[in-house]
Formats: C-alpha cells, sequence, structure tokens
C-alpha cells in the first residue's frame, strides 16, 4: 500500500477541488489526477464525483478516506512510540491553541522547548475549543489547549492544568460599582440579577465562554440586553474599562485599574485549563513535557494574579 497515496486522496477530499489539493501537495495536477486514475482502477470505482467548481466524495470515496486516514494515524502513532523507544527526540506535534492566550503562552514556552527538542517540529493552529475537540477526536490534531467546564468535555482525554475563576466586570459609573472590589483582594460575591438591565458584551454563540453566561442566565432567569457579541475576550474588557457596558471575564483577561469593578459570582463559576489529546493515543515523551510547561506557565500566571509571584516564564 503507498502510503503517499493516502495522503493525495485526503487532501483531494479535503480541498474539493483537485487543483487546489495539487497546490497544497506542491505537484502538478496531472501528476495528482494520474495517482487518482491509477487508484480508481484498481478499486474498480470511482472516489469522487467530479465537477469544475466543487469535488465531492461517492460511497466508495467515503468509506476510503474514512480507512485512509485510520491507516495513517496508525502510522504516525507507530513511529512516535519508535521514536521515544529510541530517544531519537524527533517528530512533528500539531497543538491546538485558543486564540490570544494560547498564543501568548505558545510564544512563551516555545524557546524553552526547541531547547530541548531542536529536532521536533511543531504546528501550532489557533481555533476555538470546540474545533480542537473536532480536530482531536478524528486524530488531526495531537494536542488541544482548552478551556472549559466538566460538561464541554469530550469522551478523549483531558489533563488538568488549573482552574481559572470566570468574575463579573461593571464599569466604575455603574451605580453598583461601588459594591465590587479590586483584583488581588477578596472580591464581593453577587449574581447576575441585579444586573438584569444592564447591557452586556458577551462571546458568540458557540464558544465555551458564551454557554457558561448563559447557564449563570438561566439559573438566574433573567435575559440582560447584549450590546455586543464578539470573538475576544480582550474586547470583553476593554467594552467594561471604556464604561460601555457590563460583561462576564475569565480572570486572567482583567487588568486593576480605576476603571473597572470586579465580583466574584455566587454560583463560582470556574472552568479549567487543560490538555486535550485523542483517547487511547500515545503521547509521546515531547509531548509530555509540552503539557508540563504549559502547566508551569498557567500556575505561574495564576500565581502573578494572586500577587504570589512576578510576571514571566522561567521555563
Amino acid at each position: 500500500m503507498d502510503l503517499k497515496q493516502l495522503e493525495y486522496m485526503i487532501q483531494i477530499a479535503e480541498e474539493n477541488n483537485i487543483t487546489k489539493a495539487a497546490d497544497k501537495l506542491y505537484m502538478t495536477q496531472s501528476a495528482l489526477n494520474q495517482q487518482l486514475l491509477k487508484l480508481e482502477k484498481e478499486l474498480g470505482a470511482q472516489l469522487f464525483v467530479r465537477s469544475r467548481s466543487n469535488w465531492h466524495l461517492t460511497q466508495v470515496g467515503k468509506i476510503y478516506i474514512e480507512n485512509a486516514k485510520k491507516i495513517l494515524y496508525i502510522k504516525k502513532e507507530t513511529y512516535r512510540q519508535i521514536h521515544d523507544l529510541l530517544d531519537l527526540q524527533e517528530g512533528k506535534l500539531s497543538i491546538g491553541l485558543t486564540p490570544e492566550r494560547g498564543t501568548d503562552m505558545f510564544a512563551s514556552i516555545y524557546p524553552f522547548f526547541y531547547k530541548k527538542y531542536p529536532k521536533v517540529t511543531i504546528e501550532p493552529l489557533e481555533m476555538p475549543v470546540k474545533k480542537q475537540q473536532y480536530e482531536i477526536s478524528l486524530g488531526n490534531l495531537d494536542i488541544g489547549f482548552v478551556t472549559l467546564q466538566d460538561f464541554q468535555k469530550t469522551k478523549d482525554t483531558y489533563i488538568p492544568i488549573c482552574s481559572e475563576e470566570i468574575i463579573l466586570g461593571v464599569p466604575s459609573s455603574h451605580p453598583l460599582a461601588c459594591r465590587g472590589g479590586k483584583l488581588g483582594e477578596r472580591l464581593p460575591v453577587t449574581n447576575l440579577e441585579p444586573f438584569e438591565h444592564d447591557s452586556f458584551a458577551v462571546m458568540q454563540q458557540g464558544s465555551t465562554l458564551r454557554e457558561i453566561y448563559d447557564q449563570l442566565l438561566a439559573e438566574d432567569n433573567i435575559a440582560p440586553p447584549i450590546l455586543l457579541e464578539t470573538r475576544s475576550c480582550k474586547t470583553l474588557y476593554e467594552m467594561i474599562a471604556e464604561g460601555i457596558c457590563c460583561s462576564i471575564i475569565p480572570i486572567s483577561y482583567a487588568k486593576p485599574g480605576p476603571n473597572v469593578s470586579y465580583f466574584s459570582l455566587q454560583q463560582n463559576p470556574v472552568w479549567d485549563i487543560a490538555a486535550s489529546y485523542k483517547k487511547d493515543s500515545y503521547l509521546s515523551q515531547a509531548a509530555k513535557d509540552l503539557i508540563a510547561m504549559c502547566t508551569d506557565y498557567w500556575l505561574q500566571k495564576m500565581n502573578k494574579l494572586k500577587g504570589n509571584e512576578k510576571a514571566g516564564y522561567r521555563g
């Protein structure tokens, strides 16, 4: 069996277009088409329904691609186990990073990882948590670094890194701001009911933080007006700091200062920062060390928020 041929067919299926697939594979369309025709002749059936703008899989094609991915996944797992056994310290890791915080973390830890594993290539991919979970389930993503609550977890494996409190931020001009507190101090506790007529900035539908927000509203049986939906936790903080509206945010996005007053929430919402990978898959030593570095990074960051440490990842 030609494993490169499997990769070629998967690429065509992912692009739904042979020209785009050939470009991604750095080969000519003619050469790729010859590979496809050769395979279809061997199978005695077509893998794709052809059209000028959009190719899609036949029933035979769906079976072939599904199993081709399984075969390549087994190859990847096998090579990792052998590399660890021989202490080769080489290979490739594809990792998922949540927008904003994930890339900040990666920029901090990667120099230390590279120093230890110069022959291990990391492919960092920025994507939302649910997209990471989907790619992990397919075996396309080796590790996802995610933030979520227990009810948002899939059947794949999760390694806890730390927990983070979700807090309420209100502008200092808000009538109830005087009841709030400052970062680094024990925050006053409230539910969201006193703020049910205030406008909120929230994360977009489908995000893990939005699901937590919606759950809090359901528990308080309220529906505050939504002023803004965004993909950015930084934007949530900025909307509060500018005096525009209220929001719930992870505590790591909160900043000290006179413009924002903070509350802990009565339901004590927290989410887990965790590393996730496909259930029963092999975790290489390089992957384990990467997770350990990420754990150190987040523990230092959370300690800093509590006023226990100075900023900066120390490796």
